[in-house]
C-alpha cells in the first residue's frame, strides 16, 4: 500500500526520462546493497545492543517469546522494542539463524531506504533528478552506510520513518483518510522498533494541526493517526505490564547532559557534514567553528519551519507548503527533543552516537536537496552553476570517502565480531567449563555469542541508566565470591586494568580472594582455588 501510488501526480516527463530515472534509482538501491555485504564479509559489526536484538530473535525462533536470552536470568525483554528482534526471527523461519540474518536484512534496508529516498525527493521537487541524487547522497554517506553495518535497529526505524512520510504526504494530496489510518500503522511500526517513533507521532500531529484549513479537520486527522497507532502501543504496553511488571524498563530520573557527551554529538556532525578527515581536522582546529555551523543550520531550518507552518495555521486560505520537506524539518527538531529527553529523564548511558543520530541525518539530506533544488528553480544561471559544482564536489568527495570506508571495514569485522573477540582463548577456557558452571562476567554479550552460554551481570556501584547508587552493592559482592569459591561459578573479566579507575576499583573488589585460573591480553578468569 505504501508503494501504492508513488508515480501518480509526477511532472509530465517524457517516458524515456522516468524510465532512465527509475533505471538509476534501481542501480542504486542494488549498489547499495552490494555495498553493505561487501563492507561486512564476516558478518554486521557487534555490540551489546546486538546481541540483545540477535538473542531476543532466538528466543522468538525457540517459542519463548521475547526474552533476554543472553543472561541467566532469561526475563522478558522490555528495554528494547520488538521490531527488529521480530523482523530477525521471522527471516529466521526460513532456516538462517539471526545472527547472519541481520546482514541479510540491513543490507537490504540499506538499499530499500535510497529507493524510497529517492521517491520522496522526486515527490518533494517534482524533479527526478532530485531524487537521483539524494538517493546517492544517501548511500555514500560514510556515517550512514556505518549505521547499516552494524547489527542495530536504526535501518529499520528508518525505513518505517521514511514509509511513515510518504504515506503522510499522500493524505494531503489525496484526502484520502485511509493514508492517515496507515501513517499511523508506519509509525507504531517504527516505535516498535525505536522508542523514539513517538517523535514521528508527534511531528504528524502537529503537521496535521498546522496545515489542515479547520479544527474539525484536525480533530478528524489527530483521531485517525491515532487510530492506526494506539491499539499496537496498547499491545505492548499491555504485554510488558503483564510480563515484567513496567512498561519500557526506564524510570522518570533527571540527569544532566555531561560535556562529553555533547563534544561526542559534535564530533558525530562535524564528520556527517565534512566527511573528509583531513580537512575536518583542519576546520576542527578553528574555535567552536562546528558549533556555530550547527546553531546557523538549526536557527534557518526552525526559522523556516515556524515562518510556513504558523503563516498556514494563521492564515488557513494561504497556499499549504510542501509537505515532505515541511514535515522532514519538523521531525529533526522533534526527534532531536525526543532523545535529549530521553538522555535527560530516561537513559543517561544514550549517547549522541552516529546511529542515534542517523535519522537526523537522513532529514538533513533531505532539506539539503530541497534547498538546493528551490535555489536551481528561483535563482539565476550563476546561482544554477555553483548548485551544479556543488553537487558534483558533494558527490564526488563522499564517493572517496565511502570507498575508503568501505576498504577498512571490508578487512574484518567491528566490535564484537572482531579477530580479538572470536579468537579470544578466554572465550576458549569459559566453553570449555562444566555445562552448568555459571558465568559471572563484564561482557555478558559476547559470552553469549562465542560460547553459547547465558550469564550473571556484576554488581555495580552506579547505575548507568539512571547514575543513581544501586542498592546491595556489597551484598552482591559477598555472594558472588562465595559462588564462586564454592566451585559452582567463575568471574570472567575481560579489558582488565584498561577500564577507567572506579570500574577498575570494582574489578579489584569483586577479584579479592579469589584464585586467577586464566589470563591473557587483558582478560582475567578466577575460580575457585584449586583442590590439593
Amino acid at each position: 500500500m505504501v508503494a501504492a501510488g508513488l508515480y501518480d501526480r509526477l511532472p509530465p516527463d517524457s517516458m524515456n526520462v522516468r524510465t532512465i530515472s527509475l533505471s538509476a534509482l534501481a542501480f542504486i538501491t542494488a549498489f547499495a546493497v552490494f555495498l553493505v555485504l561487501y563492507a561486512t564479509p564476516q558478518g554486521l559489526g557487534l555490540s551489546d545492543d546486538s546481541i540483545a536484538y540477535i538473542a531476543g530473535a532466538r528466543s522468538i525462533l525457540n517459542g519463548d517469546g521475547y526474552r533476554e536470552a543472553w543472561l541467566a536470568s532469561n526475563g522478558p525483554v522490555t528495554h528494547f522494542p520488538p521490531g527488529f528482534s521480530s523482523t530477525l526471527a521471522l527471516l529466521g523461519l526460513s532456516g538462517l539463524d539471526p545472527l547472519r540474518g541481520a546482514r541479510v536484512v540491513n543490507a537490504f534496508l540499506f538499499g530499500i531506504n535510497a529507493f524510497l529516498l529517492g521517491m520522496i525527493g522526486w515527490r518533494m521537487t517534482r524533479s527526478q533528478a532530485a531524487g537521483v541524487i539524494l538517493a546517492l547522497l544517501f548511500i555514500l554517506n560514510s556515517s550512514l552506510l556505518r549505521v547499516h553495518a552494524v547489527a542495530m535497529s536504526e535501518p529499520l526505524y528508518i525505513f518505517f520513518s521514511l514509509a511513515a512520510f510518504i504515506t503522510f504526504s499522500r493524505y494531503f494530496q489525496s484526502e484520502r483518510n485511509t493514508w492517515l489510518v496507515v501513517s499511523g500503522c508506519l509509525v507504531a511500526f517504527a516505535y516498535l522498533t525505536r522508542y523514539a517513533g513517538l517523535a514521528l507521532l508527534a511531528t504528524f500531529v502537529a503537521a496535521v494541526v498546522l496545515l489542515e484549513a479547520t479544527w474539525r479537520k484536525r480533530w478528524i486527522a489527530v483521531g485517525l493517526l491515532l487510530g492506526g497507532f494506539l491499539p499496537f502501543l496498547s499491545a505492548w504496553t499491555i504485554r510488558n505490564r503483564l510480563v515484567a511488571d513496567n512498561t519500557t524498563n526506564r524510570r522518570l530520573v533527571f540527569h544532566a547532559l555531561t560535556s562529553e557527551n555533547i563534544d561526542t554529538g559534535i564530533y558525530n556532525f562535524s564528520e556527517f557534514l565534512m566527511p573528509v578527515e583531513a580537512w575536518r581536522r583542519s576546520l576542527m582546529g578553528v574555535p567552536n567553528l562546528f558549533v556555530v555551523v550547527l546553531c546557523g543550520i538549526g536557527l534557518a531550518l526552525l526559522g523556516w519551519v515556524a515562518y510556513t507552518g504558523l503563516k498556514k495555521f494563521l492564515q488557513p486560505q494561504t497556499e499549504r507548503p510542501e509537505v515532505l520537506s515541511f514535515t522532514h524539518g519538523l521531525y529533526i527538531f522533534g526527534y532531536l527533543m525526543s532523545i535529549l529527553s530521553s538522555m535527560l529523564l530516561f537513559d543517561a548511558s544514550t549517547k549522541f552516537k552516529p546511529r542515534i543520530l542517523s535519522p537526523i541525518y537522513v532529514a538533513l539530506l533531505v532539506m539539503l536537496v530541497f534547498l538546493g533544488c528551490w535555489l536551481w528553480q528561483n535563482r539565476s544561471t550563476v546561482w544554477r552553476g555553483l548548485i551544479a559544482v556543488l553537487t558534483v564536489s558533494a558527490i564526488f568527495i563522499s564517493a572517496v570517502d565511502v570507498y575508503q570506508v568501505v576498504s577498512q571495514l571490508h578487512k574484518g569485522g567491528q566490535g564484537y565480531a572482531s579477530f580479538q573477540w572470536y579468537d579470544s582463548q578466554a572465550m576458549d577456557f569459559l566453553g570449555g567449563l562444566p555445562e552448568r558452571t555459571r558465568i559471572y562476567t563484564n561482557q555478558p554479550g559476547p559470552v553469549y555469542l562465542y560460547t553459547g552460554r547465558p550469564s550473571y551481570v556484576l554488581p555495580d556501584l552506579i547505575d548507568p541508566v539512571t547514575t543513581q547508587p544501586r542498592e546491595g552493592y556489597e551484598e552482591g559482592v559477598a555472594l558472588l565470591q562465595q559462588d564462586v569459591l564454592s566451585g559452582a561459578a567463575v568471574l570472567a573479566l575481560f579489558k582488565f586494568g584498561s577500564e577507567a579507575e572506579d570500574v577498575q576499583t570494582v574489578y579489584l573488589e569483586l577479584a579479592d580472594g579469589l584464585y586467577l585460573a586464566y589470563e591473557s591480553r587483558g582478560d582475567r578468569i578466577y575460580t575457585a582455588y584449586p583442590k590439593e
